[in-house]
């Protein structure tokens, strides 16, 4: 009776919807680690450049003469850039069919952009010049600020065309194997970590422009001739490895079993937005429990992320911008400390799937590291108030100046730096895991789930960003 009652049950049960029939060929079994390790290392090559960013464009904006102010609207191209691209370029990547495969060619246009872009920022001053802005002095030069903004763009753009597709094709790579999806995220972070310490290394040494003396120009101090090195590196880097990559992991042509049905769709497929929408009503629960969390998440760590060294320099140290040299020696200080950050970062990220075991699992994992991340934010504010207690001042000329910090301050600081480490780690890897897990279980590809899960990351920074 039973039999017959099963049998009976499964006759009644409606076929499939369409949107299941594309993809419903035999799930792949997951591919070699080596192939995996292959795919993340890209994130190396994207992220010194992004190191870089951080470490030295904003005083090179300076010496193109770029007022302070205009600094934040310049940096809104990320958020706005990652609000568009990465979601059009997940969606389009996700029903691919070239014969390089569907993530291949998207991964190898970024990684051109991302060469053209530095160059053009690298040379900016030099075009400049050419163009007829005056060499030296302090003066605006507006052509040469014109090429920045331009290549300024160019690369945003392009990093979130590049990553989008690196994160999916990991997901394809893994197929639906949890674990394998983990080990793919927390290995892409972990390459995240050692571009950062590659990009900081290189960004400090100011002769690195030995290495490339045609950098150096009438129009291109030492400065920039350093950071024009540094941004040669970063494309040989960047270069290298996705060559490599790409060369060695193979796609298999993408091919929908439902022919038809794809050919009469394509129209309706280039309304985005439109399918966008769709696509948000189509997930789960947990999806958008994700990209809530992700959010908040992403509203702690913004603020941090983006003003590190000028809390170290002005509250830490007691200096302030343009006045004097303790607030320099404080943004280095700062500086060691994203150094210290990336390397436990790094650690860090090689460890994730032993900490989720000890945590019962990746979701208290995340849980966990969230609240030592709501502690360190906390700490920030007990270092600035012992800083400020104890800070001695020399007095010349009628003018007091501050001395450093004591060794404990200042030992304190690098210490809320480093151990920050820890939850940057699980916050780059985690919730794209867990995106990627779930939509192996929705209609969402994994392009497009990724890139709306970027958008819980780019609002936060967005409105950082306006304040």
């Amino acid at each position: 009776m039973e039999v017959g009652n099963v049998s009976m049950k499964t006759h009644k049960l409606p076929p499939p919807p369409a949107l299941q029939l594309q993809t419903q060929s035999p799930e792949p079994p997951p591919r070699p680690i080596w192939q995996i390790i292959m795919v993340a290392a890209i994130a190396a090559g994207v992220q010194f450049g992004w190191a870089l960013q951080l470490s030295l464009l904003t005083p090179y904006v300076q010496l193109l003469g770029i007022p302070h102010t205009w600094s934040s609207f310049i940096w809104l191209c990320g958020p706005i850039s990652g609000m568009i691209v990465q979601p059009v370029v997940g969606y389009y990547s996700d029903g691919c069919t070239s014969r390089f495969g569907r993530r291949r060619p998207f991964i190898a246009g970024g990684a051109i952009l991302v060469a053209f872009a530095v160059v053009l920022i690298g040379y900016a001053a030099d075009i400049g010049v050419a163009s007829g802005d005056k060499a030296g002095g302090k003066t605006a030069k507006p052509r040469a600020i014109s090429v920045f903004v331009v290549g300024f763009w160019i690369l945003d753009v392009a990093n979130n065309f590049l990553q989008g597709p690196c994160r999916a094709l990991l997901a394809d790579l893994s197929g639906s194997n949890s674990g394998r999806i983990r080990t793919g995220n927390s290995l892409f972070a972990f390459f995240m970590a050692v571009g950062n310490v590659l990009g900081y290394a290189a960004g400090s040494y100011t002769h690195l422009y030995r290495f490339l003396p045609f950098t150096k120009t009438h129009a291109c101090d030492i400065y920039c001739a350093n950071l024009k090195t540094c941004f040669f590196i970063s494309i040989a880097l960047l270069m290298t490895i996705t060559i490599l990559a790409l060369t060695m992991v193979k796609e298999e042509v993408f091919q929908p079993e439902n022919i038809e049905e794809e050919k009469s769709s394509a129209p309706k497929r280039m309304v985005f937005f439109v399918e966008m929408i769709g696509a948000l009503k189509e997930m789960s629960r947990p999806m958008w429990i994700l990209l809530l969390v992700t959010c908040l998440n992403w509203i702690a760590w913004f603020p941090f992320l983006m003003f590190d060294t000028d809390w170290m320099g002005r509250e830490v140290y007691g200096g302030k911008l343009g006045e004097g040299a303790m607030y320099n020696r404080g943004v280095r200080a700062g500086a060691l400390g994203l150094m210290l950050n990336s390397v436990v970062s790094g650690v860090a990220s090689l460890s994730i799937s032993h900490l989720a075991r000890i945590c019962g699992g990746v979701k208290r994992l995340w849980g966990t590291v969230n609240l030592l991340l709501a502690v360190c934010l906390a700490m920030t504010i007990l270092v600035t108030k012992v800083a400020e207690s104890s800070r001695d001042f020399t007095t010349a000329n009628g003018t007091a100046t501050p001395l450093p910090p004591s060794a404990g301050v200042k030992g304190g600081a690098l210490a809320v730096f480093a151990v920050l480490g820890i939850p940057l780690s699980v916050t780059f890897a985690v919730p794209c895991a867990l995106a990627s897990i779930l939509s192996n279980n929705s209609n969402v590809g994994q392009g497009l789930s990724l890139g709306v899960l970027n958008l819980a990351i780019v609002l936060p920074q967005e409105q950082s960003l306006q304040q």
